[in-house]
């Protein structure tokens, strides 16, 4: 048995062997939030099994870290009405309160937030095998995310303060609410990609009503009691169980003002067809990626490789951004493929807490089997698995494979992998991969390698106009959360940064009044009284 075989057998720890300052209580949740209160619950409940197995008598098994409710269309249905309540018709604490009071209710449940974060951080690293690093980092973001968001709320609200007057009409423009917002997010960033949606919503005076992921509910439950005691009734609410049990129903009420989802464009497109009155519903989607990387003749061969490594496989390439698929120029292949090969052959892989590991188990229980399948139809079309320990699997841990050459036939090529697998793609004409991602269906993000200037020129130009955001040189990402963060075709609904999501959560809203003395006096009274907290000239700082 080689090394890497020994080392990939006795990857699994026992019992014993779990260092105690990153183990964890099991945690079996009894009870969600609802109308401004932790609702008991005595129902059914879902089995939360690590994907870090354990060593036993009976050999490995998936660690079981606690369990949740598994509520059904009925408690679905109340929460919805708490928060269509708490909405009130616009008329509800939440939505008329002064920005000042929504910032600081914001602010209060930051700081209980961070309160919770050691528990938070290994709930991610034990829910979906994230490392304990990159579990931190997570965490961390997710607060720099809260604070960015409250400073651009100010700047918006200080831009919203004066009153404009044209053509004989007085006039004060400020963003106002939408409504009650469903907000899922996805298992792979739990906690920040769920909060750049959930907190922008929440902060522009809507109600909310959350469904956690299937991997990765666990660990918003030290944040609940928060919620409850910083926010008025029923302005937060969590919803649990299948969600083609208990979604259709919220939809098919008619009462969900705004859908927020990161998942995939076809759950996207069920739901919004279930909704009774589909121009009513504001839709905000983050969806499927295939990210193409381009390696050019021109290319930096070393600075590609290190870039494509991270690209395609931090977080084991789980990430809507990741690279998903690389073209590499025939004159420079070899070169790259070797370079390639050798990097991730380095990769330490292991458990989330040891201290620099790059890949780890992977949360969804049949991925394993879907890589391996991948991998299978992948060689029957005339690929060949690169790296000596592609594809070699224990449990739940898959080493990443790297796939030449990749052609139409296989799956890999068109299907988003979510896990990790580099398929490469040889060319000589440039127009091979242009023609690629004018004819996907996906349209999110493009990595460009190449250190010849007008060359770049000539790729950026066309693809622009097929994806959101063209990479130079490194990396496809996300940040800083300053960028927009959308996508073309079936990739993306809506944009999101941080200025741009407080946009998405609200409308344009005005009063307006002609330009008499009469008038000019009552909204003087209005504002000198600080009567409504809309029409107003109170500056926040």
């Amino acid at each position: 048995m080689t090394s890497f075989d020994q080392s990939l057998a006795d990857l699994f720890p026992g019992k014993a062997d779990i260092p105690a300052a990153f183990d964890i209580p099991e945690l079996h949740q009894r009870s969600y939030l609802s109308n401004g209160e932790m609702v008991a619950w005595n129902g059914k409940v879902h089995t939360v099994l690590s994907p870090i197995c354990i060593k036993t008598d009976n050999g490995l098994e998936r660690r079981v870290i606690g369990s949740y409710p598994l509520c059904t269309p009925s408690e679905a249905l109340q929460s919805l009405e708490a928060a269509v309540n708490a909405y009130n018709d616009g008329r509800g604490e939440w939505p008329t309160m002064s920005v000042g009071d929504r910032i600081a209710a914001l602010e209060k449940f930051t700081g209980k937030m961070i309160a919770k974060k050691d528990e938070v951080v290994k709930l991610i690293m034990w829910e979906i095998g994230k490392s304990y690093a990159d579990s931190i980092k997570e965490f961390d973001r997710t607060v720099e995310y809260i604070n960015a968001t409250i400073d651009a709320y100010k700047d918006v609200d200080r831009a919203s303060s004066r009153f404009v007057i044209e053509q004989g009409i007085i006039g004060q423009i400020r963003r106002s609410p939408l409504g009650v917002v469903l907000c899922m997010g996805p298992f792979n960033y739990p906690l920040n990609e769920t909060f750049t949606t959930l907190i922008p919503a929440l902060l522009m005076g809507n109600t909310i009503l959350f469904k956690p992921p299937k991997h990765g509910a666990l660990l918003h439950f030290p944040l609940l009691e928060a919620f409850r005691e910083c926010f008025p009734k029923g302005v937060m609410n969590t919803i649990y169980g299948p969600g083609s049990d208990i979604i259709p129903p919220l939809m098919e009420s008619g009462k969900i003002n705004v859908l927020t989802l990161i998942g995939s464009s076809k759950v996207a497109n069920q739901l919004k067809k279930m909704h009774p009155k589909v121009n009513r519903l504001r839709a905000i989607l983050g969806l499927d990626a295939k990210n193409a990387a381009i390696i050019t003749s021109q290319a930096d061969i070393e600075l590609a490789v290190k870039e494509c490594v991270l690209g395609s496989l931090s977080f084991n390439g789980q990430r809507c951004t990741a690279i998903k698929i690389i073209f590499v120029h025939n004159a420079v292949k070899d070169a790259f493929l070797e370079r390639l090969t050798a990097e991730v052959e380095k990769l330490k892989f292991g458990m989330p807490w040891e201290k620099d590991v790059f890949l780890t188990p992977l949360p969804e229980p049949n991925k394993p089997q879907y890589l391996k399948d991948c991998i299978e139809d992948a060689i029957a079309n005339g690929a060949k698995v690169l790296n000596e320990n592609g594809g070699k699997t224990n449990h739940t841990f898959v080493f990443p494979a790297i796939l030449f050459p990749v052609n139409d036939k296989m799956k890999v090529y068109s299907e988003e992998q979510f896990g990790p697998l580099i398929p490469v793609v040889p060319f000589d004409d440039i127009e091979t991969p242009i023609q690629y991602l004018i004819h996907s269906e996906h349209g999110q993000q493009t990595s460009l390698f190449s250190n010849d200037a007008d060359e770049l020129a000539h790729l950026i130009d066309p693809l622009v106009n097929q994806v959101s955001r063209v990479n130079i040189n490194c990396q496809c990402q996300r940040g800083p959360d300053i960028f927009p963060f959308t996508g073309r075709k079936d990739s993306a609904e809506a944009t999101l940064s941080v200025g741009d999501a407080l946009r998405a959560f609200s409308i344009r809203s005005m009063v307006a009044t002609k330009q008499t003395p009469q008038n000019k006096a009552l909204i003087n009274e209005i504002v000198s009284e600080q009567a409504s907290n809309f029409l107003s000239t109170k500056y926040i700082f």
